[in-house]
Parts: structure tokens; C-alpha cells; sequence
């Protein structure tokens, strides 16, 4: 890999106000709207961390737990927790935020993986991640397992080979 940058780089925060064109019938955000607010964010912070051009690879499983009224306050905070070679995952997080009422929520986490592109569209190497604070360092180990799981769902790595998946279902089989 090329050189390394530190986590804590490629921290990105943006902050949207829902308005009436960004909900549903309940005055509630769409889901898609969100959505989109994070792949901006999470493209931000890869492209922070690569400094190249970064395409959206994929998008873990987003819940709808807590529903973003009209008129609240969303702020996204992205931050690429690991690199691989050409790809990077990045973690979002977005609280809610009623300012009138004096309420704020964390609504949604999630993670994005981006592929750093060359000028022609293929995947071109990209600098390691340095994890410092003990979030960081949490996130960065968890990466390589999660990487394993998309991989594994997406069909593109074999249940057997994913070593880090193995380690936490105890596939070993029994010890004699």
C-alpha cells in the first residue's frame, strides 16, 4: 500500500435541515433521501482519505428505527475506518436534532464501502488507515470482518475462506 493517513482525516460532517420536499405523507424524511445524504458523506470521506476518485461499492444493512421530522436539524459524520488495497470502508453516523425542543437523537449508523478509481474507472491503490483513539481502533478491527461477511453475501469469497468469520462462529469444528 502507499503511504498511511490517520483515521481522523477523513472525518466529514454535514448538516441538512428537512424541509417539506424531503418527507412522506407523516412529515417524516424519506429513507431514500437519507440515504442519499450519506452516500455524499461517506463519498466525501473516502475521497479525504484516497484523495482520488471513489464509487460507491456497497451499502450495509440501513434500519429505520427512528423516524427524522420535518423541520429537524441532520448532521452525518462519516469516517473511513479501514483501507484495503483499491477499496475502503467508511462508518456513518446521524443524529437528529429538534432544535426548538432542545432534543437530539443518533438515528442511523452504517457502513459504506468505496473503490478508489483511476481517471478511466479502474481500481487503483490507496493509503493504509491509522486508528488512534479507541473508537477508531474498535472500528478498524471490526472492518475486517464485516468485509468478510459482504464478501461471503456477495458471493464473492467462499464461507471457508473467511478466516475472521470463522474466528467469531467457532467453525473450526470440534476440538479432539
Amino acid at each position: 500500500m502507499a503511504k498511511k493517513k490517520f483515521a481522523k482525516d477523513s472525518v466529514t460532517i454535514m448538516t441538512e435541515m428537512v424541509l417539506p420536499n424531503d418527507t412522506n405523507t407523516l412529515n417524516n424524511l424519506m429513507g431514500g433521501r437519507l440515504m442519499h445524504w450519506m452516500d455524499i458523506v461517506a463519498a466525501i470521506a473516502a475521497q479525504k482519505h484516497s484523495n482520488r476518485i471513489v464509487v460507491t461499492a456497497s451499502a450495509d444493512s440501513i434500519s429505520f428505527k427512528q423516524p427524522i421530522n420535518l423541520g429537524n436539524v441532520v448532521t452525518l459524520k462519516a469516517q473511513v475506518t479501514r483501507a484495503f488495497n483499491s477499496s475502503m470502508e467508511v462508518f456513518i453516523e446521524v443524529t437528529a436534532e429538534d432544535i426548538p425542543a432542545s432534543k437530539k437523537i443518533m438515528t442511523h449508523r452504517a457502513f459504506f464501502t468505496f473503490v478508489a478509481v483511476d481517471q478511466n474507472g479502474r481500481p487503483i491503490e490507496i493509503p493504509e488507515v491509522v486508528a488512534e483513539s479507541e473508537e477508531e481502533k474498535e472500528l478498524y478491527e471490526g472492518a475486517l470482518r464485516r468485509r468478510q461477511l459482504r464478501l461471503v453475501l456477495a458471493k464473492r469469497m467462499k464461507p471457508e475462506d473467511a478466516q475472521e468469520l470463522k474466528s467469531i462462529f467457532n467453525l473450526e469444528g470440534p476440538t479432539t
